[in-house]
C-alpha cells in the first residue's frame, strides 16, 4: 500500500528543461507542480470529504442527544439499526477515507514534491556558467537548493491539509447551524469576517518577513561555509576573531529578522483568543437563548457547543497553517533568487557535437572585458596548428586565464570568435567542446570522494587497470597505495577530503594529472601544471607532461619560464594583447618583454609588476 502511493509520481521523470524558468512565485510553483496535477486534484477532493465527515459527526452527535429523549428500549427499537450503521461508519468508512487522505499527503506529495524540486533545481544550477558561480557564495547557493524544496512541499501540504479542509469545514459549519436555525449562523458570519481580517493582516506581513528571515539565514550559511572552506587561511593569519565577527553580523541580522517574524505570531495569537471567545459566547449563548424560548432542541444546543469548541481548537491550527503556508512561500521566494535565474550561457538550438579532426585552433578578433570596458582581452588574433605546443606568458592580469576560459567557453566572448577545426565553439554543444579539452590547473582542487573516483572523473568508463596506469604515469601510484583515511579505507578507496585537503599540494596535483592523462583529450591546456610540485617530483613529471603532449595541440601557461622554454612557440601577453610571438631563442634575441622576464627571473618566475623604465627603453 505504501509503495503504491509513494510511486504515484516519479520525481526523476524526464522533462523539458527551461533556460528561463518562471520568475514569479505562482507560475514557478505551478511549473514544478505539473506532474502532480491529478494527485493534487484528488488530495483536494479527499480534504473536502474529510472535512464533511467531521461536520457530519457533529450533526450526528446532536441527533443522538435528541433521540435519547425516551425509553431506552423504544429508542433502540426505533433507532438501533441507524446507531449500528453510524458506529460502522465511524469504525470502518471514516478511517479508510482518512487513510487515503493522509497517504496522498504524507506518502505521495511530501516526499516526492520536494525531491522533484531539489533534483530539477540542482540540474538547473549545474547548467549555470562558471561566471555565475563566481558571483555568489557556494554555501548560499547550496542552502537555497536545500531549504527551498521542503518549504515548497510544506506549502503544498498546508493547502490540502489545512486550507482546503478549513474552508470546507467552515462552509459545512455554516450550513449545519443554518439548518438548525438560520439565526445561529449570524454570529458565526460576524466572527468569520473578523477572522478573515486577522488572517489578511497576518499574511500580508508574514510573507515578506519570512523571506527576509530566510535570506538572512542563507547569508549566515554562506559566511560560515566560506570560513570553513578557507580554514587554512583563517588559521594561517590567526583571524579566528575576525571570522567570528564576520559571522556574528550575519547571525545578528538573522536573529532580528526572526524576532520580527515572531512578533507577528504573538499579536496573531492574542487577537485570535479574543475572537474565539466572541465565537463561543455568541453562538452558544444564542443557542441557549433559543432553547429557553422553546425554539431549539437540546441536540441543537449540543451541536452548537461541539461546533464552536471544535472551531476554537481549529482556528489556532488554521491560522498557524496559513501563516506557515505564506512563511514557506517566503522561503521559496528567497530560493527563487537562485533557482529561477535564467541560464545565460546556452547551446544554440540543435547544436551538434564538436567534430574534432586535427585540433587546429583559430582565434579571430577576440575581445572580452567582463562587461567592464577594460581588462581581459583586446582583439586577439591567433592561429595554432594541429599538434603545435604553445607557451603563454605574461604578468598577472595580462589576459592569459581569460583566453583559456573563453577557449573552454566558460564565458561567451563579447566580440570575435574561436574556431576549432573550423567550427565556431558557440555553435557546438558545450559538453562536447570540454570533452575534447584536457586541463591541468594551478588550483588542483579535488572532489570529496575516493582517489579512484577523482581519477576516473577524467573518463567514467575507465577500467581499474587504466586508472592505475594513469596514476603511475603521473608519479602518483606509490603514495596512493600508502593512503589511509579516518574510516580505515586505504589506497585508491581512501577519501581525499573536501577539495582534496587531506593530500599535500603536490599529491593533489599528481592526482589531477592522472585524471587528465586518463581523459586523453586531443587538446591540452596547462595552467602552471607543476607549480605545486617540489623540484625532484617536477623533474619526473616533466617527462610525463612531454609524453602527454605527444600528438596533441597544447597551450601551456607558465610563470616559471623554464617549463615552456622547449615549446614550439611562446606567446607573450600584455594588457590583453599578444605582443610577442616566437620560439624561446628567437624571443631572447629580440630583447623584448620575454627577454626581460627571462633576465629578471629569480627562482624561475616572472616579475609581477612592470618595470616602467626598462619597458619604456625596450619599446623605444
Amino acid at each position: 500500500m505504501f509503495r503504491f502511493f509513494e510511486n504515484l509520481v516519479n520525481p526523476y521523470a524526464t522533462y523539458d528543461a527551461k533556460d528561463t524558468p518562471p520568475d514569479r512565485l505562482l507560475p514557478f510553483m505551478l511549473d514544478y507542480a505539473q506532474p502532480f496535477k491529478r494527485v493534487f486534484a484528488l488530495a483536494a477532493v479527499m480534504s473536502v470529504i474529510v472535512a464533511g465527515i467531521e461536520i457530519l459527526l457533529i450533526w450526528a452527535m446532536g441527533w443522538v442527544v435528541d433521540i435519547l429523549d425516551g425509553e431506552p428500549a423504544e429508542v433502540w427499537q426505533d433507532y438501533g439499526v441507524w446507531l449500528i450503521a453510524l458506529a460502522a461508519f465511524i469504525l470502518v468508512v471514516r478511517p479508510a477515507l482518512q487513510a487515503i487522505d493522509v497517504l496522498l499527503l504524507n506518502n505521495t506529495i511530501l516526499p516526492n514534491f520536494g525531491t522533484l524540486i531539489r533534483w530539477r533545481a540542482h540540474k538547473h544550477v549545474l547548467r549555470q556558467s562558471v561566471g555565475w558561480f563566481e558571483n555568489d557564495f557556494a554555501g548560499r547557493i547550496a542552502n537555497r537548493i536545500m531549504q527551498t524544496p521542503p518549504a515548497a512541499g510544506e506549502a503544498v501540504f498546508q493547502v490540502f491539509d489545512a486550507i482546503t479542509f478549513s474552508i470546507a469545514y467552515v462552509v459545512g459549519a455554516l450550513v449545519l447551524l443554518g439548518q438548525a436555525d438560520a439565526r445561529l449562523a449570524l454570529p458565526m458570519l460576524v466572527w468569520l469576517v473578523l477572522y478573515g481580517a486577522l488572517v489578511r493582516w497576518t499574511v500580508k506581513r508574514v510573507g515578506p518577513a519570512s523571506q527576509a528571515a530566510s535570506d538572512a539565514r542563507s547569508e549566515v550559511t554562506g559566511r560560515v561555509v566560506d570560513s570553513y572552506t578557507n580554514i587554512h587561511s583563517v588559521k594561517m593569519f590567526a583571524h579566528d576573531a575576525q571570522e567570528i565577527d564576520y559571522a556574528k553580523s550575519a547571525i545578528e541580522r538573522a536573529r532580528q529578522t526572526f524576532q520580527y517574524e515572531m512578533r507577528l505570531f504573538t499579536i496573531m495569537d492574542v487577537v485570535l483568543v479574543i475572537l474565539n471567545g466572541f465565537l463561543i459566547v455568541s453562538v452558544v449563548g444564542w443557542a441557549l437563548w433559543l432553547w429557553m424560548q422553546g425554539q431549539a432542541s437540546v441536540g441543537v444546543v449540543a451541536a452548537a457547543i461541539a461546533l464552536t469548541l471544535r472551531l476554537n481548537s481549529m482556528t489556532g491550527w488554521i491560522m498557524w497553517s496559513l501563516t506557515s503556508f505564506f512563511r514557506q512561500l517566503g522561503v521559496v521566494a528567497e530560493g527563487m533568487q537562485t533557482i529561477a535565474q535564467p541560464i545565460t550561457l546556452t547551446d544554440t538550438t540543435g547544436a551538434p557535437a564538436l567534430s574534432l579532426g586535427e585540433g587546429r585552433i583559430e582565434i579571430e578578433a577576440l575581445t572580452h572585458h567582463y562587461g567592464r570596458g577594460s581588462g581581459g582581452l583586446n582583439r586577439i588574433d591567433l592561429s595554432i596548428a594541429p599538434g603545435e605546443k604553445v607557451g603563454l606568458v605574461g604578468r598577472s592580469g595580462a589576459g592569459k586565464s581569460t583566453l583559456v576560459k573563453l577557449l573552454l567557453r566558460f564565458y561567451d566572448a563579447e566580440q570575435g570568435r574561436i574556431l576549432i577545426d573550423g567550427q565556431d565553439i558557440r555553435h557546438v554543444r558545450q559538453d562536447s567542446l570540454r570533452q575534447a579539452i584536457g586541463m591541468v590547473q594551478q588550483d588542483s582542487a579535488l572532489l570529496h570522494r575516493s582517489v579512484r573516483d577523482n581519477i576516473r572523473y577524467g573518463r567514467a568508463d575507465a577500467t581499474e587497470a587504466e586508472i592505475i596506469a594513469a596514476a603511475k604515469q603521473a608519479q602518483a601510484h606509490e603514495f596512493i597505495c600508502d593512503l589511509t583515511d579516518p574510516e580505515g579505507r586505504t589506497g585508491y578507496d581512501a577519501q581525499v577530503g573536501e577539495r582534496g585537503i587531506k593530500l599535500s599540494g603536490g599529491q593533489r596535483q599528481r592526482v589531477t594529472l592522472a585524471r587528465v592523462i586518463l581523459k586523453d583529450a586531443p587538446i591540452l591546456l596547462l595552467d602552471e601544471a607543476t607549480s605545486a610540485l617540489d623540484s625532484e617530483v617536477e623533474a619526473a613529471i616533466q617527462d610525463t607532461l612531454y609524453g602527454m603532449m605527444e600528438g596533441k595541440t597544447v597551450i601551456a601557461i607558465a610563470h616559471r619560464l623554464s617549463t615552456i622554454a622547449h615549446m614550439d612557440r611562446i606567446l607573450v601577453m600584455d594588457q590583453g594583447r599578444i605582443v610577442e610571438d616566437g620560439s624561446h631563442d628567437a624571443l631572447l634575441g629580440k630583447g623584448g618583454l620575454y627577454a626581460q622576464f627571462w633576465a629578471r627571473q629569480s627562482g624561475g618566475f616572472i616579475a609581477i609588476e612592470p618595470d616602467t623604465e626598462t619597458d619604456t627603453e625596450a619599446a623605444e
